[in-house]
């Protein structure tokens, strides 16, 4: 079978630990023996980010503007016992807080669901998708350990150094910390946007929550904007499509989301969409279930699976154990890097090639080959092994063989365009196009090379 071709790179930023293991064997097991792989390498690993004192991140962030299109593995952001781990310098920032700040996204986050698995959440009956503001708050914010006594403040001068406003954070009696955060409205403008806009293509509420009772000008102006923009944008599209908006306090919404029928779309600031995303994943299935895409304002795009590095896999297969680590949201972020790569490029055959991947680890798992996270999900009736990572990767391969050489078009299977025809909404700030797909859906937005060395 000759090679599909792929003129143009993405950016391939590759990570830590178990799973930078998995990454380089989806790589070499499951896409360079049928596509020619073209990317711009980065390599975003604790020690490498150590070595370039972060400036790789940067470097990776600038290069996913450049070519569009970016695919992430999962990495460390080190906390004390990760800096005695690596001997850092210094407690290097999160390399997806950088990144998303560069492109000043929305993280669009559904789990991957499998007949085999029952959600934790019985009542849900179809996936919760986590849309995440992914830009600033608490994860760019700036902190200080105060090391005594002493007074904090918060104070703001204008362009022209005047100073329009001095309030204290806290008169210190003894040690303690601080930390400020922020927001812009035209970030948060884009994201309401965004949420609503995905929202109607796919005829689903929108609920978002935060917490205006406690915090009157930040929460607060997060639930003002949404508001503004639903009333005067949105608000006659929904009612014509028998949608609703629903705003309440992020504990209320939380509650209500385990008690729905699933099929919202919960908007979320960045912290709470960081942990939300997590708890979807894990009431859903698993974590290394959930697919996520960052998608900017100006039509650039990253991919990635939302899930960590898997450490304790990674030390017992250090140890030489064989270990049983789930591939399917890494192979998802993959496929949808390459998948948008053909859009965008017109490649038909990288686009069919990105569905048959998907679909190839789909049919595994459903055939009852199960990962070591999903077996204790459910009853052993379920599922029919346990195989290891070569094992599993082998038996996705010769699947994946099969639909390639077969005529059965995986990619109009997996987008199912005949019942869902991509839809263009234009708006002031932003152009979407939405990609329907069967097994989960993203927002898009229009307006090899591999590291051989393990980690100590």
């Amino acid at each position: 079978m000759e090679k599909i071709k792929m003129p143009v790179p993405i950016a391939e930023l590759d990570g830590d630990e178990m799973t930078h293991v998995l990454w380089g064997m989806i790589k070499d097991t499951l896409i360079k023996p049928f596509v020619d792989l073209n990317t711009e390498y980065y390599d975003l690993s604790l020690p490498h980010r150590e070595e370039t004192a972060d400036a790789v991140t940067a470097q990776a962030a600038e290069a996913i503007k450049r070519l569009k299109i970016g695919v992430k593995c999962a990495t460390i952001t080190p906390n004390l016992q990760r800096q005695e781990e690596y001997g850092l310098t210094q407690l290097w920032k999160s390399p997806n807080a950088t990144i998303r700040a560069a492109l000043d996204g929305t993280v669009f986050r559904a789990p991957i669901l499998l007949k085999r698995v029952k959600p934790v959440v019985t009542c849900w009956e179809k996936p919760v998708t986590i849309a995440r503001h992914a830009y600033g708050d608490l994860y760019k914010a700036v902190e200080y350990r105060v090391p005594g006594a002493g007074k904090a403040e918060l104070v703001f001068t204008d362009e022209s150094g005047r100073e329009l406003s001095r309030q204290t954070v806290f008169d210190f009696k003894g040690p303690g910390v601080v930390q400020a955060m922020h927001n812009r409205d035209a970030s948060i403008l884009s994201f309401a946007r965004c949420c609503f806009t995905y929202a109607l293509s796919v005829g689903q509420d929108v609920w978002f929550g935060a917490k205006d009772t406690i915090s009157k000008d930040y929460d607060q102006t997060f639930k003002l904007l949404f508001q503004k923009v639903y009333d005067e944008e949105y608000k006659a599209a929904f009612e014509q499509a028998g949608l609703h908006y629903r705003y309440a306090l992020i504990d209320d919404i939380a509650a209500k989301v385990l008690r729905s029928k699933g099929g919202i779309v919960w908007a979320c600031k960045n912290y709470d969409g960081d942990v939300m995303s997590d708890l979807v994943a894990a009431a859903s299935g698993s974590l290394p279930m959930m697919t996520s895409v960052l998608v900017s304002p100006d039509g650039c795009f990253e991919y990635e699976a939302a899930h960590g590095t898997v450490t304790d896999h990674f030390y017992r297969w250090r140890k030489g154990e064989k270990v049983s680590t789930n591939p399917l949201a890494t192979m998802f972020a993959w496929a949808g890097a390459l998948r948008k790569r053909g859009e965008l490029d017109g490649n038909a055959d990288l686009v069919r090639f990105a569905g048959c991947l998907e679909q190839a680890g789909l049919d595994i798992f459903e055939a009852g080959h199960f990962t070591e996270d999903l077996t204790m999900l459910c009853d052993p009736s379920e599922y029919t092994d346990k195989p290891d990572n070569d094992t599993l990767l082998g038996l996705i391969r010769a699947r994946l063989e099969t639909l390639l050489t077969e005529e059965h078009d995986c990619a109009a299977d997996m987008t199912s365009a005949a019942l869902f025809p991509p839809v263009i909404l234009t708006y002031p700030l932003h152009i979407c196009i939405i990609k329907h797909n069967q097994k989960y859906r993203e927002v898009l937005s229009q307006d090899g090379h591999s590291r051989q060395r393990l980690l100590p």
